[in-house]
């Protein structure tokens, strides 16, 4: 198990950028100082986030999302419990 997160993950399990293994684990987001619960993707080196604009879908089914741009901080959460 490493203790790094990637530059880029997704939620998306269609992205190329999404990883199970390490959503399982826990992720969480700080976004310009504030913790964010509604990320469905993001990019460190870049500065930015995608959220979910609010309960909208596109053609597919798919959440409408959002990009902010700002300081982007991943962490481990560690109070997510373990999966069994």
């Amino acid at each position: 198990m490493t203790d790094t997160l990637p530059d880029r993950l997704s939620v998306n399990p269609k992205s190329p950028h999404y990883d199970e293994a390490l959503l399982t684990q826990g992720v969480g987001i700080r976004f310009n100082g504030q913790e964010k619960t509604n990320v469905e993707e993001y990019c460190v080196s870049e500065g930015w986030i995608r959220v979910a604009a609010g309960k909208s879908l596109d053609r597919h089914g798919n959440p409408m999302t959002i990009k902010l741009k700002g300081t982007v901080e991943p962490y481990f959460r560690h109070d997510v419990p373990e999966a069994q």
